[in-house]
Formats: structure tokens, sequence, C-alpha cells
């Protein structure tokens, strides 16, 4: 039953029917809760937990200034120093 109106639910109410009602139309609800829809499809050649054919992983990231480098380039900023590509080596080129 879908299509019922105030008349009939004041019916039901009468009757003393109007919970198991409610009861049946929640049930009937979850049983139609829809299934998930399908997984698009995979490529062709497709391999779980491989990287895609004609890849590969990405290089590590170069570390371009070891510890010492900061070190030094701290040490000549707090001196005042300036630094290689200072020209005048005013400290503040």
């Amino acid at each position: 039953m879908t299509d019922f109106d105030a008349s009939d639910i004041a019916a039901m109410r009468r009757e003393g029917d109007l919970r198991s009602f409610l009861r049946d139309q929640l049930r009937a609800g979850r049983t139609k809760t829809s299934a998930p829809p399908a997984p698009p499809p995979k490529p062709p050649g497709y391999r779980p937990g491989a990287w895609p054919a004609g890849t590969r992983p990405p290089d590590p990231r170069p570390i371009r200034h070891t510890a010492a480098d900061w070190q030094r380039e701290l040490d000549r900023y707090r001196t005042g120093q300036g630094h290689d590509n200072d020209p005048c080596r005013c400290g503040n080129c």
C-alpha cells in the first residue's frame, strides 16, 4: 500500500493498526535498498598492486643541501658575511 492519505491514517489509528502499518512500511523500505553501482571495468592488462604498464615509481627527491651546508650559511648570515652570490660582499645584495 503506497497511496494512503490522512483519512487512511486516521482510520488505522482508530482501529489500532497504525503502529503495525508503520513498522511494515519501515521494513519494506529497508528491503528495497538498491545494490551499490558496479565498479568500472578494469583496463586491459591490469595487475592489482602494480604500477600501470609503461610507468615506474617516481624518483626520490634529491637532497640539495646537507646539514653542514645549512649550518655554514647560517653562521655566515649571523656574522654578516653575505652569501656566495653577493658581488660586493656587503651582505645586502
